[in-house]
């Protein structure tokens, strides 16, 4: 009768046996033990950038990356305990990230630059910007798209790839806003009196800024008017109304002192009995 193998007797599958129990034991209690660990620290970093004060969606984001990670990490060591080779799990997670990353490149593009907006602030929620060709009031700020509210009341979501990759104008981050006007008057009236109505106008008007000082210049001379700019300064809120009040009161202040504001017109001299193009002479009836 031939001899059992070593590795068929009963001692050593015992002995197997029992190891690769212990080791599957391990590997659980890693796994458990481990993904306990990974949220309470996820969770301290959370608190830890709340004090911080850290934009609220990059704390979320930041918890769950954390989290994900460790968690990503907990499950090679589980496996590796557990007697299957880390380097072909290894290689297998990254040919599926790989896979993944190129079938989401739209989608991680969006993220990566929804994180760069949150970290780099180039706007808040309330601000009214330009995004994305998009003129709006930032609604909110997420990590895939920005919500914005525009100016008849309609929502747009923006992907922040589409923002990140063109210009940003933020009107309201300095606080202040410049508001500019072009008036025409008549040739006969008197430049220097209309200029003076401006600037009294621009001091009683409380809205306009007094730094950077308001202004009035001469900016061309029109066919049929003198042309002035006026410029001032305000609070960002405050532009709208005071642009709009603030020519309704030069209006009025124009027509009381006598300062006309002309229409387009054109002057037309008929020459009778001049030559026609070409020398001919015109026909009499």
């Amino acid at each position: 009768m031939s001899a059992v193998p070593e590795h068929f007797t009963l001692p050593y599958l015992t002995e197997h046996g029992t190891q690769i129990a212990l080791n599957l034991l391990a590997a659980l209690l890693i796994l458990l033990v481990g993904v306990w660990l990974a949220a309470r620290l996820a969770n301290i970093a959370q608190r830890a950038l709340q004090r911080a004060r850290v934009d609220a969606t990059l704390i979320g984001f930041l918890r769950n990356l954390i989290y994900g990670v460790l968690v990503a990490v907990l499950v090679v060591m589980a496996l590796t305990k557990a007697g299957i080779p880390s380097a072909p799990l290894v290689a297998a997670l990254g040919t599926a990230g790989l896979a993944i990353g190129l079938a989401l490149q739209g989608s991680l593009s969006n993220l990566a630059w929804g994180v760069l907006l949150i970290v780099f602030r180039p706007f808040r929620v309330g601000d009214y910007v330009t995004v994305g060709g998009v003129d709006g009031t930032v609604e909110s700020i997420s990590l895939m798209h920005t919500q914005l509210v525009l100016p008849d009341n309609r929502e747009a979501f923006v992907p922040n790839a589409k923002i990140g990759g063109d210009a940003i104008v933020n009107f309201n981050r300095r606080g202040t806003r410049r508001f500019e006007l072009k008036v025409g008057i008549g040739y006969k009236d008197d430049i220097g009196k209309a200029m003076h109505i401006v600037r009294q106008l621009f001091d009683a008007d409380p809205r306009i800024l007094k730094q950077p000082a308001p202004g009035v210049w001469t900016d061309s001379l029109g066919d049929s008017a003198v042309n002035l700019v006026l410029r001032a300064y305000t609070r960002y809120g405050d532009v709208w109304a005071a642009q709009t009040d603030f020519l309704r009161a030069l209006k009025e202040r124009f027509d009381a002192e006598g300062i006309s504001l002309p229409f387009p017109q054109r002057e037309l001299t008929v020459i009778q009995g001049g030559p026609l193009p070409g020398g001919q002479r015109p026909q009499s009836p």
